[in-house]
């Protein structure tokens, strides 16, 4: 199973700088790539099963998410 997420616009640059080392961990079940530049970035998750598959997701989701936040925060 894959998902594919792409993220265009205002900090995906920090998105994809956040969220990088994370991809390169191991997480059960599942693998994560983030690539990406300019104001582009793509997660793509490839995993065993459906569970697996909602399980990273959801984690990288919203850890791209709290990088978006804490980027305009920071330069608000």
């Amino acid at each position: 199973m894959r998902a594919v997420i792409t993220y265009e616009g205002r900090g995906a640059d920090v998105v994809r700088d956040a969220l990088r080392p994370e991809a390169g961990r191991e997480i059960p079940k599942a693998q994560v790539s983030v690539r990406g530049e300019g104001d582009r970035v793509v997660i793509q998750v490839e995993a065993e099963d459906t569970g697996a598959l909602r399980a990273a997701l959801n984690s990288y989701l919203r850890w791209a998410q709290v990088a978006l936040d804490v980027n305009r925060a920071v330069t608000a």
